[in-house]
């Protein structure tokens, strides 16, 4: 549009203005059918004349008039070349934002065109965009923020944007699911009373949240989505309890500790064997508890909701699902379907000092003979293992007594008195391994949580002298070690999942078994036997003795470890704690070195109706975000409908997280309600009602109270 040059009258000064509408816009898309555009804009600017002849159209009133006018008509002509058309709402809305911009209410740097042909969504026929200026600031809030807060009254588009902007996140895979959730503020007593199943009486609470899908994606394929946990749709109440029983293991730089006493800022184990941080510990009161198995005996405990990252042969890419969702579902064809994660590298503990070498304890806890009644011994077939203990054993000398047979004598300085006691006897008794026998040796546990080094070194030793590898025709080679301890059973199987391996044991009874023999005789079994088979990831080499590690290598070494779940049983009720931590995969290790974990990563997660939300819960879900996810949380801080004397923890989170980095709080108001242009004055009749009543309303309440104490 051109304007012309200013015409003077002696009443007021007017301005013309006068646009030609190109060929190709027929004047019909321009003006609205029967003219309901051009009486949009008439009705705008009332003092104005606006005329159309033709395919031209002529605006003669007040220059500012006539210059909104003139940037309506263009605004419009923007629009209608990308095809979308112009409606009387949209053209409502760009008159309110250019007149905005022109009082100084915005800063102009977004125009309406700019606005209304932002393309978020198109599903199933239509196009989902911002239609007011405030909409548009919001979308593109949530592509540049991590957390974004949308607060405005009903009607605004708050959620209906955030699904758009969710499902647009998932199909263009910048995330691996959406999860939504609500408050179900009435979820408690009088909920119960409701009919049907818990999932039937949240139902209505979630309706919204599933009417918006239904809008965006192909119907037939949501039920797939969430069955598969790609989409998950729950009441804010599910997503709390993602908890394990206080006194539950977790692996710590210093050895276990139980859940329960962990405090933010306190280290635990990540699924790369370091100490990573915890950022958040959350008591969860009593909670239905599960026990958790893997195939090879492995478990621990949590609730229902506990996440568990897995995958199954048809589905590799790592999921992540609740408890619950994996009960009645372990097996495929009989054969069981999710796998667990496990270590990526040998847990790092700090390094302590031992009193003996690793691998010389190795081997004496296998064949040693450790009863403090004679001089330590040792029997093995292999003179190499002799040869080794000596050399790892210092002031010892390993004499070789006959056949199988050595014993450890200490080496005699001159002046040394008859009296002194042999070095390797002072260390097991430091260790409290003297007078130990074979059925009741055990690891000590400066050895145990120690130094990846002298972990894997006590290991080889254990192996190098009770254990040898087992080969399988086309199969990678596993390793067997037998013992009549129960402790060192434990404690050989705990070493091999702190390196990142899997043990599996059974036990051989000694009743009933054919005995052995002992130079010639035969020796009944007193002790049951142990029999535990392992398997340890590549780079893992379990021998230093050359005929075992020949073998090994040769049947193709260490393979690939894994661990599935074999079953999931109720265990009770139990106090229960989750815990945040600060590890990229958000996984820690639990009881038996598993991995597991209670954030939500690669998500996009929105909460609705956040106003009826509690301080503590809205705390709850902030720390549930994970790496590389997206939180959007929609609210109307006017209609709360928490229980009286319960805050909304969306007031109170403004004043906590603002001018927080990566958190922002977009506003709507009436102004950019969405819904019939009727919802907006009634929004607007409203709040005029209680900022003129309400002060007046409180006081007569005071009143009221103060002259009822008078009588």
């Amino acid at each position: 549009m051109t304007q012309s040059p200013t015409a003077h009258t002696p009443a007021q000064e007017q301005a013309r203005a006068q646009l030609t509408v190109p060929a190709q816009h027929p004047m019909v898309t321009v003006l609205g059918s029967g003219d309901s555009l051009l009486r949009v804009i008439e009705k705008a600017f009332p003092a104005a004349d606006i005329h159309v002849r033709g395919n031209e159209i002529s605006a003669v009133g007040d220059p500012k008039d006539v210059a909104l006018i003139s940037r309506v008509f263009d605004e419009m002509m923007l629009v209608l070349r990308t095809g979308q058309p112009m409606t009387e709402d949209a053209v409502e809305r760009s008159i309110a934002m250019l007149k905005a911009s022109d009082n100084g209410e915005s800063d102009g740097q977004e125009t309406p065109a700019e606005v209304l042909t932002q393309n978020i969504l198109s599903s199933r026929g239509r196009t989902i965009r911002p239609k007011t200026l405030n909409q548009k600031r919001y979308v593109d809030a949530i592509d540049k923020h991590t957390i974004v807060f949308g607060i405005g009254p009903a009607g605004t588009g708050k959620t209906y944007l955030a699904m758009a902007k969710a499902v647009q996140a998932l199909q263009s895979k910048q995330v691996n699911r959406i999860i939504l959730t609500r408050p179900a503020v009435e979820a408690g007593e009088r909920l119960g009373f409701l009919p049907g199943t818990l999932y039937e009486k949240i139902d209505p609470y979630l309706r919204p949240l599933y009417d918006a899908l239904h809008d965006m994606l192909d119907p037939d394929s949501i039920p797939r989505l969430m069955a598969a946990g790609t989409i998950e749709v729950a009441p804010l109440a599910y997503m709390r309890g993602r908890a394990q029983p206080r006194f539950t293991n977790v692996l710590t730089p210093d050895g276990w500790r139980p859940i329960g006493d962990l405090t933010v800022g306190d280290l635990v184990i990540g699924s790369n064997g370091e100490p990573t941080p915890v950022l958040g510990v959350y008591p969860q009161g009593e909670k239905d508890i599960y026990r958790v198995t893997a195939q090879d005996g492995s478990w621990t405990l949590c609730c229902g909701e506990h996440l568990w990252t897995v995958r199954t042969r048809d589905d590799k890419p790592w999921r992540v699902l609740e408890t619950q969702e994996m009960i009645g579902n372990l097996r495929a064809a009989h054969a069981r379907r999710y796998e667990l994660p496990l270590l990526t590298a040998p847990v790092q503990m700090p390094e302590r000092e031992v009193p003996m070498d690793p691998y010389a304890l190795g081997l004496l806890l296998g064949d040693g003979c450790l009863t403090g009644s004679t001089t330590p011994s040792f029997a093995s077939d292999d003179p190499e293992l002799a040869e080794a203990l000596e050399a790892a054993l210092p002031g010892i000398a390993v004499r070789h007594r006959g056949g199988p047979n050595y014993v450890l004598n200490r080496v005699k300085s001159p002046g040394d008195v008859v009296t002194l006691e042999n070095p390797v006897t002072g260390v097991l008794r430091e260790l409290d391994l003297l007078r130990t026998r074979s059925h009741s040796k055990f690891v000590p546990d400066d050895y145990l949580h120690n130094s990846a080094e002298v972990r894997l070194g006590l290991l080889q030793g254990l192996l190098d002298s009770d254990g040898g590898p087992v080969t399988q025709q086309d199969r990678t080679c596993r390793i067997q070690y037998t013992t009549t301890s129960i402790l060192l059973r434990d404690d050989v199987i705990a070493l091999v999942q702190s390196l990142g391996g899997v043990a599996y044991t059974r036990r051989r009874a000694a009743e009933g078994r054919k005995p052995g023999l002992a130079n010639g005789r035969e020796v009944a079994y007193r002790h049951d036997a142990h029999v535990i088979d392992i398997r340890l990831p590549e780079g893992i080499e379990p021998f230093r003795l050359a005929r075992k590690r020949d073998k090994y290598l040769a049947a193709g070494g260490g393979g690939c470890p894994m661990r599935f779940i074999d079953s999931i049983e109720p265990a009770g009720k139990e106090e229960a704690v989750c815990i945040q931590v600060a590890a990229e995969d958000s996984l820690y290790v639990t009881q038996d070195y598993l991995l597991t974990h209670n954030t939500l990563n690669d998500a996009f997660i929105i909460l609705d109706e956040a106003q009826n939300t509690s301080p503590e819960q809205m705390k709850m879900f902030l720390t549930r975000l994970g790496f590389d996810s997206k939180i959007v949380i929609t609210g109307d801080v006017t209609q709360v409908d928490l229980p009286d004397g319960t805050k909304s923890g969306l007031r109170q989170v403004q004043d906590i997280l603002d001018g927080v980095e990566d958190v922002h709080f977009s506003r709507l108001s009436s102004q950019d309600v969405v819904r019939h242009r009727l919802v907006g004055r009634i929004v607007d009749a409203y709040e005029k009602y209680d900022t003129t009543h309400g002060t007046q309303n409180g006081a007569h309440k005071s009143r009221g109270k103060s002259g009822h104490k008078g009588k």
